[in-house]
């Protein structure tokens, strides 16, 4: 028993979803796309099935008490201004949808993938678009975390499962053990739900891989002003549980009894490359790649997290970006590489992240090496930062900014600015970016693809414009004659 596809798209993510929108605009035929997901179907919200949606929606508007984000609000590829790809969608698209299916086994020289019903799915071409996993306490040697009031947070399930214990629990307490993206996220959802948090985490600083420690300091001190205890440098050790198998309390490394009502985790995440590793080459934690997004394997490619590629901004420099935009990207490149080969240039992408917490929001281009210079008005919520390295601007951090203020900070990091005083720097400050923003920049795609079409609603007046003039002096000039 099986079936056969000229494309196949293995995982069920934000970058599948963008992918097939990138396959249909290009002339896919009818037929011959497959996605296969291992996301539930039949979960809550009497959803039968359930193809790629936009997972940030899961840490910010899903878990609002009122007026929370639901499917199919937040389908791919609504999160770039773009087609809502609804399971109607991919019907009239003719796209196969293989949803709640496990792939077992991937024979990448026979082109062939066998699921866990043991059916075999064989394709021409093969996306990797599998993301990664969240990491379990368990594999920190900590038991218990499969009781019903502890909660990670990767799928719509899992989200699903958050917001049903949140309403058990409000008025209490909740331990948010990790300082990251889903540690911070997650709390201010659970401030917003009238929960009491503690957060845990070993580092000295919130969003330590991103934040300098005078950035962590105004965002700790605006969650504590919401009533956010923080305990750092330390870390979960066991629980205290009740006998209907509940955690009533966390215990730390130093013996810190923290009692809660329930428990959020987020402690990072790890690419899905084991049904692949031996028969693909693996760098930084994912599947290795070329500017084309292909692998070692020439009729396979990998997208989105579990894409390691190189990076051009960083002369070339391999990276694994765990972000919303970088799947988004990769996959719509990698279609592209596949649908009009030879003619695709290189990936070219400027690293983005960004989040939106309370009455805050944030947005980071580049890289956080070398020297930094910070700048603005911290009390003000209205700040920022700059990395330099090589007298070279290579990051840049900015709160509270406008639209026009994110585009100019992004485009002088494309551009790699040259910084001669640093102390200049700093007094100049989010301007120092505007006046370098104002040379001329390739067109980058940056933020979402509205600047672009912007620009090219921009150059076809231009060309309008000076098509009516060539036209009105030739005409001048015959009558002339």
């Amino acid at each position: 028993m099986g079936r056969a596809f000229v494309y196949v798209i293995l995982g069920g993510g934000v970058a599948a979803g963008y992918a097939a929108l990138e396959f249909t605009r290009r002339g896919v035929n009818h037929g011959e796309l497959c996605i296969i997901s291992k996301e539930p179907v039949g979960i809550p919200l009497g959803l039968r099935q359930v193809p790629p949606y936009e997972r940030p929606a899961l840490s910010k508007g899903f878990l609002l008490p009122e007026a929370p984000a639901r499917l199919p609000a937040f389908h791919t590829c609504v999160g770039a201004n773009d087609d809502r790809l609804t399971p109607k969608w991919y019907k009239d698209h003719g796209i196969e949808l293989v949803l709640g299916t496990r792939v077992k086994a991937a024979d990448l020289r026979r082109k062939t993938l066998l699921t866990a019903t043991g059916e075999t799915i064989s394709y021409k071409i093969l996306i990797i678009a599998t993301g990664a996993r969240a990491l379990k306490l368990e594999e920190f040697g900590i038991r218990g975390s499969d009781a019903e009031n502890v909660c990670y947070l990767r799928s719509l399930a899992d989200a699903n499962r958050i917001v049903d214990v949140m309403k058990t629990c409000s008025g209490g307490h909740a331990v948010v053990i990790g300082g990251g993206y889903i540690g911070m996220e997650c709390a201010a959802a659970l401030v917003t739900n009238r929960i009491k948090v503690t957060m845990v985490f070993p580092e000295e600083h919130c969003m330590a891989r991103l934040f300098t420690p005078k950035i962590a300091e105004f965002y700790e001190e605006y969650y504590e002003s919401k009533g956010v205890n923080f305990i750092k440098g330390t870390v979960l050790t066991s629980f205290e549980n009740s006998s209907d198998g509940k955690v009533t309390a966390v215990i730390l490394r130093d013996g810190t009894r923290v009692p809660t009502d329930m428990v959020v985790v987020g402690i990072g995440i790890r690419a899905n490359t084991s049904l692949f590793e031996g028969q693909l080459s693996i760098d930084k934690g994912g599947i290795k790649v070329n500017s084309q997004m292909q692998t070692s394997v020439g009729s396979v490619y990998a997208v989105g997290d579990v894409a390691a590629f190189p990076v051009k901004l960083f002369g070339g420099d391999i990276r694994r970006l765990e972000h919303v935009d970088s799947a988004r990207r990769t996959a719509r490149h990698a279609v592209t590489s596949i649908m009009e080969p030879g003619k695709t240039g290189d990936f070219d992408y400027l690293p983005f992240f960004y989040s939106r917490v309370f009455a805050l929001s944030w947005q980071f281009y580049g890289d956080n090496r070398g020297e930094v210079v910070h700048y603005g008005d911290f009390p003000g919520a209205r700040f920022g930062a700059y990395w330099v390295d090589k007298d070279r601007l290579v990051g840049a951090f900015l709160e509270g900014g406008s639209r026009e203020d994110y585009e100019a900070i992004a485009n002088a990091i494309r551009l790699k600015v040259p910084v001669k005083d640093l102390a200049e720097l700093e007094r100049s400050g989010l301007s120092f970016a505007t006046q370098a923003s104002q040379q001329i920049v390739p067109d980058s795609g940056l933020l979402t693809e509205k600047p672009i079409y912007v620009w090219h609603a921009t150059a076809g007046v231009v060309v309008a414009v000076s098509i009516a003039a060539f036209a009105y002096w030739y005409g001048r000039r015959r009558r002339i004659l």
